[in-house]
Formats: C-alpha cells, structure tokens, sequence
C-alpha cells in the first residue's frame, strides 16, 4: 500500500485517485469473491466476507450462514476468513494443527479433500481471469474493437517530451502541421517523423476550439536499424470499429489470451534475462502513473487497463510464494503427493526463500518503476 501512496503524486485531480483505488478494491474483492463461492461450493463456512480494512462501519450476519459481510473504514481491497484458518500460521502448519487436535466439522477448510481445498485457493486467481475476460469482451461490444489504423489524437504523453513543455494534452486532435491538413494518423506520423529539426506549427483541436502550438521535435534512434527520425513524444490513441457480438467475444478473448501470454513471457524474461527485462517491468508506482494517464483516454482504454491489472493479480497470486494463494497451493500439492502435510522445518525453509524472493521482487519493481517515471520512460 505504501507504493501505491507513492504513485498518488502522478494524478493531477483527487478524483482520479479516487476512481484508481476504487478499481483496484473491486479487482480485490472480485478476487476474495472467488474464494467466497468455492468455499460455500464446498461446504466451508466463511465466518467474514469484508470490503476494506481496519475497523468495521456496517455489518451484517447471515441468519442462514453465519457470515458476516462487512464494509470497513478503509475501503482498499477486501478478505474472506473462512472458518479452519486463523490467518497468522501456513498452510502446512494449520493441516498438521487440524490433524493433532482431529476437530470435528465438515465445514471446516482443514477438514476438506486436498482437491477441494486446492480448488478453494486457486478460485481467487481464475476469479480474476473471468472479470478480466468479460470486461474485454464487454469493452469490445460497447467501444468496438481495435484497429491497426492509427488516429491523429494524442495520448500518453511523455512528461519531459517537447509536447508536453509545449503544452499539448491528452485527446487534443491534430489538425495540421505547418498549414498542411492531416488527413490520417499515418500521414501525421510520417510528416513528424521525417521533419528537418526546425519548428513544427501544429494546429490542435481541443473540446471545439482550435489552437496553435510550436513544437520542436527532438532526434530518436533506433536501436535494431540505427535509423534516425524525429519525434514530439507521445503516442496516439488507438482507432476502433464497431463488430457484431460474435466478433467482439472473439475479439476480446484473443485479448484475454494475448495479455496472460504476455504476463508468463515477461515473467520468463524477469528470471531468464533480468537486465534486460527490467525496463519493461510495471509494479504499483508504474501502474498508479499509467492509470492516471489512461482515465483521460476514456472509459475504453482505462477499463482495458483494469483488465490488464486483473490478468496481472490472477498470475501475481499463482506464483508459489508464501503468503500468496500459490504459496498455500504449493502445500496442499505436496501434501497431496506425500500423503501428510510437509514437515515444518522444510517449511520453515521455504517460507525464508520465499518471503526473501518477494521482498527482493518487492524492491526491484519499486526501483525501475520510480527510474522509469523520472526519466520519462514509463510510456
């Protein structure tokens, strides 16, 4: 949390932050929703089911089941403390707890079926694959879908680019550049890319007024061909066309499988190749910056980017780490094959390792995240 604090700074309106911390606390409890259902699936008896954190401002209990659903005062994420878990021991140690006292109750987790308890702790994560993919596929109706034509209206801008000292803004429009009309995006890239240096006269359309700007666009090089071109240092915003419901599922689920494809290989590289990867790395500093660039693309992009984060928490909560539901998984699957839970001081070792690793994962997207934004490469 304290990485997101961090990242509030890059918003330049409260409600930005605001609309931010609502979207990740839904992606939460979306994903201790999943828990939620396979546990009642299975018989557990979940004794609370919150929205938020610290001290609870309403609550009610289910006369039927037992459950409190609470809403906190701190309305960032959410749990579900199902009945056998005391929240402050590891998976091996509270099944090895369960067995020497051989506590009665069937809708106790403890007492559940390796399979049942397994498919318990991974319907968090394959929660947060079913809302990313249904928001795709919802984005994908509503807005349309993506085109590989390109538009002439700006979008991210990078913070020290010569657009963004000259004043230029998400979603203004260019018109013309030095009195020519711009007909198409690739026109407009092509006229800024193959520019002498000298001043560009850009005409901008902005919410119905147009304006003009003088912009001198800056050398980039590529680094694979070594060629030199001229840039102002913004992207622009994708075009979309309407498709039939047909085509908006296919679409959106070749996007689902796209972003968890492009989650696993980046998570490869991390390991494989670190130097090189860690450029491309995005934690919570980078997410917080991005999403405040992408609320002022629209409604389109910035729920696109919710399902990205929530294909990102879905893999994030797989990987076998203690305190992560991979973590209690890598248990219950050696408990499965052993036939009894792991010894604790094979435990012991595994939570060191592991709790070491993501505190060393911790630190390192942190730093590239915060470099990345300070020398204006986070877009």
């Amino acid at each position: 949390m304290i990485l997101f604090i961090v990242a509030l700074p890059f918003f330049d309106s409260l409600g930005r932050i605001v609309v931010f911390l609502l979207m990740l606390s839904i992606l939460v409890v979306l994903h201790e929703l999943g828990h939620f259902i396979l546990a009642r699936l299975n018989g557990v008896r979940v004794n609370d089911f919150a929205v938020g954190f610290g001290p609870t401002l309403l609550k009610w209990t289910s006369p039927r089941t037992g459950t409190n659903y609470r809403l906190n005062v701190f309305p960032i994420g959410g749990y579900c403390a199902m009945h056998g878990e005391d929240g402050r021991s590891s998976e091996a140690q509270q099944q090895r707890a369960f067995r020497a006292t051989g506590e009665l109750g069937d809708d106790n987790f403890q007492s559940k079926s390796t399979w049942q308890r397994l498919s318990i702790i991974a319907a968090g994560p394959v929660a947060n694959f079913i809302v990313a993919l249904v928001v795709l596929i919802f984005v994908t109706m509503a807005f349309g879908a993506a085109t590989d034509r390109v538009s002439t209206v700006i979008g991210p801008l990078d913070r020290n680019s010569p657009g963004a000292r000259a004043g230029l803004q998400i979603g203004d429009r260019i018109a013309a550049i030095n009195g020519m009309p711009m007909s198409s995006g690739e026109k407009m890239v092509k006229t800024i890319h193959g520019s002498t240096g000298a001043p560009l006269r850009l005409t901008i359309l902005r919410h119905g007024q147009q304006l003009q700007f003088t912009v001198t666009p800056e050398v980039k090089v590529d680094r694979q061909t070594g060629k030199r071109y001229r840039i102002i240092g913004f992207q622009t915003q994708p075009t979309y066309e309407t498709v039939s419901p047909g085509a908006a599922i296919v679409a959106g689920s070749q996007r689902f499988f796209d972003l968890v494809t492009l989650n696993v290989l980046g998570l490869g590289s991390l390991i494989i190749h670190p130097q090189t990867a860690a450029a491309q790395v995005s934690g919570p500093v980078g997410i917080g910056a991005l999403a405040s660039q992408a609320q002022q693309l629209g409604w389109g992009p910035y729920l696109q980017l919710a399902a990205a984060i929530s294909v990102a928490l879905g893999i994030f909560n797989f990987l076998p780490i203690p305190a992560l539901d991979g973590g209690r998984g890598v248990f219950i699957i050696a408990e499965m094959l052993r036939g009894r839970p792991v010894d604790p001081e094979k435990e012991a070792l595994v939570h060191v390792t592991g709790f070491a690793l993501l505190m060393m994962l911790m630190v390192f997207v942190a730093y590239h995240d915060i470099t990345n934004i300070v020398t204006s490469k986070a877009l």
